[in-house]
């Protein structure tokens, strides 16, 4: 065999990497080969060994994932090469052809393009179990596999390549999984800023290529232009909702901290153009009109005689060498003036454009200029918009506590017609008050300093560095409100007689089945208000909505969710058009799909017609985020898809057969969520039910995995209401109950065809074809049911105390399961689970034996960590392995929550 062929050709990746894992450990922990090649159980071992194997195992997980990744990227290379870029479903090429075959016209194209808004937001909801350092050999790992594929190596050049990755996989096992502490916010803010170093900033232009080349490939005889489009938004450091490490100080931290990262990389960029543009006037015939704007700016560096003495002749790299200066100089680092708004320097970077390609040079232009000016665009001086985000508790109990100071002592109650005549009269008064901080409440001085913080951050509108402030759990206009008002305390306001705007975007999220249904009404209300509909105005004239996946599963189950979820963005779209307000929605995903972590193309497709017009914000949530951008040929293909699917749906949605409205289908659908959410609730309402919950499942014992800086309760309480969703469904995937992505479909499914007989399932079955909801739906609950393991649940059943409680829920659960299996069947045509999934059924299978291994260890640590009963603290060592046992299982899902 030739030892020179790429690894495509040679040797299988997955198999590279189990043998090079293979051979590190057996160096190490010889025994533990058996456990690796599967001819021990891994929970037969001795309890010394555990740890270790857990380890191994784990690492083995990250490396098929990464291997996958690797398959999955070579897969779609291969399409490509032989049916062309239209061959990648989903892709700009795939979406522009169809576009085009379907006649729909270049102006058409144009308009739709022109209002393409596409905001991936990072969130660090703790969810993510791997620490930088642990990803950053991931990726070396993964480029290092990239290069032995792609390239043509001596065999003694391909023997170092494999001994890199090796030493890779030696320095995984060194390394550790687990957190030592608690990641402190400070670190989840450079966390999420490594994947715009490392993939975010380069991959960015590249995307609005890709498009630009498949308008010349569709519409070629058409001059269309792609914008930049893709604006990221961040909510680390800017996220306190129930997270007491989120204080004002640390959000003006991750504001300076995301100007830096992009300051960074700017200086990075344009020490290259330094370094390139080696154009000389002996050369070429430099344009007058060059010559003086290069005269403006190194008149602006303070230092114009030394740059161009550095750089004699050469006055595009002395234009480089001036814009350099006035970079470093944000920094501290130079005494030339430095820029103060991005448009400023993006002119610059049009000048050097321009006479590039006046010159002849525009493929140099082309390669070297506009990627960074696309940057500009899409990244400004900030990196992201930093959203804010608090409760509406925490608001109104601020705004009460001030009222109170204003009045001395006497305030009306949230929630009470008093309040409501108090906030309305204050917007309309306009007035800001002095308050004495000194004798407030910490939590009312803390919110008062952070609205200092984002009114010095908004001092400059164009810049963009606060985004919005979200109000979670929105239940009425009121809560709304209350934060305009204290937007107007803090100075935000621009007329002093409340005759003007308030400076900042106010974003309701609604989380419950309540409150999505209450959203519409909530919004009318606000949007009737004058110094509302000023604001809005000044924002484009845009309402953003931001929609919980989260909550609202939790509240009512999978189907009542996505139900609610789609009938609020019809009904709030609607208002729009009334009040002449443009509404936008921004959906709050996460990484399961009980969190609305379903595919990205089909999950868009099936957003009801006519709500996305362009603009659509989305979560890139917790471990989310390192699965999409952790290196760059996933992190292209995974904003292509995303932008390409918001392209696609805001051309064709309005004419697509399956997003039309249907009433027969309509009148089902709400028959099927009745049902759905009764019988969810019913389990929720089940006697004993929260004791199965919580020992059931390791949901306690989640709080000593040091994966987020945030607690898992909002307000401390310990009843489900005040858990958040993500721990309830990572609770239920390590259990693998997964009942949040299926419970009570069955029973909904199952009821429906009784009352209505075979006329029943036969509109189900034609709802299966040609509504796009209904099919993602079912296709998500086959998905779930087949990672669902009753058998190994039955065996996290047995550590309820009260056995009589554990059989009984397990019983409901495991019928239900059995009859949604049933159902689905009847539904889709009786195929197997997950057999129109080949892919992921695939990936699944390939680490379900070490899984059912885990979950029967994870059981037994289970057992020895509360057999200490709080009488002494649980042995280090079952406690570490426990927590191993979770990180191993929610890589081996895919998804912690």
């Amino acid at each position: 065999m030739d030892e020179s062929r790429p690894l495509s050709f040679r040797e299988d990746v997955r198999s590279l990497l189990f043998r090079l894992l293979l051979s590190v450990v057996s160096e190490r922990e010889p025994s533990l080969a058996a456990v690796l090649v599967g001819t021990e159980p891994l929970d037969t071992l001795d309890k010394k060994q555990r740890i270790c194997a857990l380890q191994a195992t784990g690492i083995w997980f990250q490396l098929v994932t990464i291997a996958n990744e690797l398959l999955a990227m070579r897969a779609r290379r291969e399409l490509e090469q032989v049916g062309g870029a239209d061959e990648i479903v989903g892709s700009f090429s795939n979406v522009m052809g169809e576009i085009a075959s379907a006649g729909y016209p270049a102006e058409e194209v144009q308009a739709a393009l022109d209002q393409l808004w596409v905001g991936p937001t990072m969130t660090a909801h703790p969810t993510e179990a791997k620490r930088v350092t642990v990803l950053e050999i991931h990726r070396r790992i993964y480029r290092k596999l990239t290069e032995l594929e792609q390239h043509r190596w001596a065999p003694r050049e391909r023997e170092q390549h494999v001994n890199d990755l090796a030493s890779e996989i030696e320095l995984l096992w060194m390394s550790g999984e687990l957190r030592l502490e608690r990641p402190s916010v400070e670190r989840e803010i450079a966390w999420g800023l490594h994947f715009f170093r490392e993939v975010i900033f380069e991959a960015t232009p590249r995307i609005y290529e890709t498009a630009q080349e498949a308008l010349a490939r569709h519409y070629p005889e058409y001059d269309l232009k792609v914008p930049s489009f893709l604006h990221f938004a961040s909510w680390i450091g800017g996220d306190r909702d129930g997270n007491p490490n989120v204080t004002a100080k640390t959000t003006a931290y991750a504001l300076d901290a995301c100007r830096q990262a992009i300051i960074g990389w700017y200086i990075q960029q344009v020490r290259r153009l330094v370094t390139l543009l080696s154009v000389s006037a002996n050369v070429v015939d430099i344009p007058e009109d060059f010559g003086k704007a290069l005269e403006r700016l190194l008149r602006s560096t303070g230092a114009a005689s030394a740059v161009m003495a550095r750089n004699p002749g050469e006055p595009l790299r002395q234009f480089a060498a001036g814009m350099l200066e006035r970079l470093r100089a944000m920094r501290s680092e130079s005494m030339a003036e430095p820029y103060v708004r991005a448009d400023t320097f993006n002119a610059d970077l049009s000048e050097l454009e321009n006479v590039l390609v006046r010159l002849g040079g525009s493929l140099t232009a082309r390669r070297l200029i506009r990627p960074l000016r696309q940057q500009v665009e899409s990244f400004g001086f900030r990196t992201v918009s930093l959203d804010i985000r608090q409760n509406s508790t925490v608001v109104n109990r601020v705004l009460a506590e001030l009222f109170g100071q204003i009045a001395g002592g006497d305030s009306p109650q949230p929630e009470t017609g008093p309040w409501s005549a108090r906030l309305r009269s204050e917007l309309q008064s306009g007035r800001r008050p002095v308050f004495d901080r000194a004798t407030l409440s910490d939590e009312a001085r803390e919110l008062l300093d952070l609205f200092d913080v984002i009114r010095e951050a908004s001092a400059d509108p164009g810049a963009g560095a606060i985004g919005a402030f979200i109000l979670s759990m929105t239940r009425s206009c009121d809560d709304l409100l209350a934060v305009y008002l204290l937007a107007q305390y803090s100075g935000l306001a621009t007329a002093a007689d409340g005759s003007g705007t308030i400076n900042l975007r106010v974003v309701p999220l609604f989380e419950t089945i309540a409150d999505l249904r209450a959203a519409p009404d909530i919004l009318d209300q606000l949007l009737g208000l004058s110094i509302v509909r000023r604001s809005v105005r000044e924002f484009a004239n845009r309402q953003e909505v931001m929609l919980g996946y989260s909550d609202s599963n939790k509240d009512g189950g999978f189907l009542a969710s996505n139900w609610e979820l789609s009938k609020a963005q019809r009904r709030i779209t609607a208002l729009g058009v009334k009040r002449k307000v443009k509404i936008s929605f921004f959906h709050g995903r996460g990484g399961s799909v009980s969190r609305g972590g379903a595919p990205t193309g089909r999950a868009i497709a099936a957003q009801p017609a006519g709500t996305i017009d362009g603009v659509m914000r989305v979560t890139e949530q917790g471990e989310v985020v390192s699965s999409k951008f952790a290196n760059r040929g996933t992190g292209l293909y995974q904003l292509e898809i995303l932008a390409a699917s918001v392209f696609a749906h805001s051309v064709k949605s309005r004419n697509e057969s399956q997003l039309k409205d249907n009433p027969e289908f309509n009148e089902a659908l709400e028959a099927l969520t009745g049902m759905s959410q009764a019988t969810y609730s019913g389990l929720i309402r089940e006697s004993g039910f929260i004791d199965y919950f919580n020992q059931a499942s390791p949901v306690e014992e989640l709080s000593l995995l040091k994966i987020g800086s945030r607690p898992a309760r909002r307000f401390g309480a310990r009843d489900i209401a005040d858990l958040r969703a993500i721990p309830w469904v990572f609770a239920w995937s390590q259990n693998r109950h997964l009942i949040t992505n299926w419970y009570g479909i069955g029973s909904a499914l199952n009821s429906f065809v009784g009352v209505r007989g075979e006329a029943g399932l036969d509109l189900l079955r034609q709802m299966f074809e040609r509504s796009r909801f209904f099919r993602l739906v079912v296709d998500e609950v086959d998905k779930g049911l087949y990672q669902t393991d009753m058998e190994i649940g039955r065996l996290y059943a047995s550590l309820v105390q009260d056995s009589e409680v554990g059989e009984r829920i397990y019983r409901k659960i495991a019928a239900e399961y059995e009859l949604t299996r049933k159902m689905i069947a009847e539904v889709n045509g009786g195929l197997a689970l997950s057999e129109r999934f080949p892919s992921f059924k695939r990936h699944f299978d390939q680490t379900r034996p070490q899984m059912d291994a885990i979950h029967r260890l994870q059981v037994q640590l289970l057992r020895e960590v509360r057999a200490q009963d709080g009488k002494s603290a649980s042995p280090k060592r079952a406690v570490n392995a426990l927590l191993l046992s979770i990180n191993c299982i929610s890589a081996g899902l895919g998804w912690t929550g």
